[in-house]
């Protein structure tokens, strides 16, 4: 007899199902709603002159959904945006899926025949364009059969451009009913995003992302993270990746503020920090390097430490020490398209905070535990699917399991099978875990130098 064949557990299932007041499907739009039930007025979204409280902000994505259901837009369908972090691309995290279609958040730094890949392989219905986009756009939907519906966004902070879709966003909001009751998804399981890889080796992977997993990764930003109420996040980095890490998600359960960033450089952050009273932000080492590089005449006072989630390659603890030293306070992050972004973190102990500022960097620079919400990490020998020893040295495949891993790759059974062989997510990464259990990269599988029999890690001779 099995466990869940007992008497015992039957006891427990007997006439105890699962009915609207005991359960309900997780998802991240519930954070809008409550944002907007309990802070109306508090703000939400700050961009140059532009403010939205969360009353607003809810009203807004209430009249996207309505006026997407009004073009056609039904749930499955894809929904795609071309837009730098401004106001808009914030409310298509809430607005798309309120219809039960899906979000695609394509890189605007893509060229057009990979747009075109994209918009075909997506599906996509519905394209929303930042006008400064609009040149490589069109070069891309000239490539399409099929083309989708093109709708305009004509933002108050950049000069105006060349209008090539159907109407403006503000005219397709005008269009929507305020009040639109948009339904939660029947199942936590469905697709709420949609992602593309860099695809370096090849066309882009489209990674689909469920509603359950962008609900326990915003979730699990905050706890890891600590980000309290109301907090002030700059965004620095792009939405379009990963969905800005889940933050989106995160900002509405915390009512926090996000100030929009259209063009990200130091001087920029310096001002937003003194004006806005920034709390926190995200992104890669260079943008640190943005900070600490910024001109004397371009920083500003900073009154009150800013807590700052980074990833990516990871910072060489030169760049740590200095960041830190101009009051910046570094959470190190490690994640990738595949695990809704960050999914493991560098937690950090009171106890290091008495060490060499250099011995505190060097530890702050790996990439660390999982997340709360991420069931297994692990350096794993991906030919013997065993753990690595916890000796610093051995070599293994970083592997993930959980919550917050994809649902695999749109339309490509074979990369989704190969990416969850062995029942681990396998992230082509190549680690070492250290003897206090925190694991640390040492390069992707991909661009490890082997020289002599030996294996020479490229981030070592980058640190170096």
């Amino acid at each position: 007899m099995s466990l869940t064949d007992s008497p015992s557990q039957h006891m427990f299932d007997s006439g105890l199902e699962q009915n609207p007041a005991n359960f309900s499907a997780l998802s991240p739009l519930d954070f809008l709603q409550r944002a907007a039930d309990v802070y109306p007025e508090h703000v939400s979204v700050i961009h140059g002159s532009r403010r939205y409280t969360w009353q607003q902000t809810l009203q807004r994505c209430r009249q996207l959904a309505d006026a997407l259901t009004r073009q056609g837009i039904t749930p499955g369908d894809s929904v795609s945006i071309i837009a730098p972090n401004i106001p808009e691309l914030f409310e298509a995290h809430y607005a798309i899926p309120m219809t039960g279609a899906v979000l695609n958040a394509i890189n605007t730094r893509l060229d057009a025949a990979t747009i075109a890949y994209i918009l075909t392989h997506a599906r996509t219905k519905v394209l929303l364009v930042d006008s400064e986009f609009a040149d490589t756009v069109t070069a891309a939907l000239e490539q399409l059969e099929d083309k989708p519906v093109v709708i305009d966004i004509a933002d108050s902070e950049a000069a105006a451009g060349q209008p090539i879709g159907i109407m403006d966003y503000e005219s397709l909001l005008a269009e929507g009913n305020p009040d639109f009751q948009w339904q939660k998804p029947g199942d936590e399981w469905q697709a709420i995003s949609l992602n593309y890889t860099s695809g370096t080796t090849g066309n882009p992977k489209g990674v689909v992302y469920h509603h359950r997993g962008a609900y326990m990764n915003a979730l699990s930003n905050i706890t890891g993270w600590e980000l309290p109420h109301h907090s002030v996040y700059l965004w620095t980095l792009p939405m379009f990746h990963c969905n800005g890490w889940c933050f989106p998600w995160s900002l509405a359960a915390v009512a926090g503020t996000s100030v929009c960033m259209r063009n990200v450089s130091g001087e920029a952050i310096y001002s937003s920090i003194e004006q806005h009273g920034v709390t926190h932000l995200c992104g890669a080492p260079i943008i640190m390097n943005f900070i600490i590089n910024a001109k004397t005449d371009q920083t500003k006072p900073m009154p009150h430490k800013v807590h700052m989630m980074t990833a990516a390659a990871p910072p060489p603890a030169a760049i740590l020490e200095k960041i830190e030293a101009r009051g910046f306070e570094i959470t190190h992050v490690y994640g990738l398209t595949e695990t809704y972004g960050p999914a493991v973190m560098c937690a950090w102990h009171p106890q290091w905070n008495d060490l060499p500022s250099a011995e505190r960097a060097r530890l702050k620079a790996r990439q660390g535990v999982r997340y709360q919400v991420l069931e297994n990490l692990a350096v794993i020998n991906p030919d013997t699917m065993e753990p690595v020893p916890a000796d610093g040295e051995t070599i293994g495949e970083i592997m993930f399991r959980g919550n917050i891993v994809m649902k695999g790759y749109l339309a490509d059974p074979e990369a989704t099978r190969q990416a969850f062989r062995g029942g681990w997510f396998h992230s082509g990464d190549l680690a070492v875990t250290d003897p206090d259990g925190y694991l640390r990269i040492l390069d992707r599988s991909k661009d490890i130098i082997i020289s002599g029999g030996e294996n020479i890690s490229s981030i070592e001779i980058e640190d170096v």
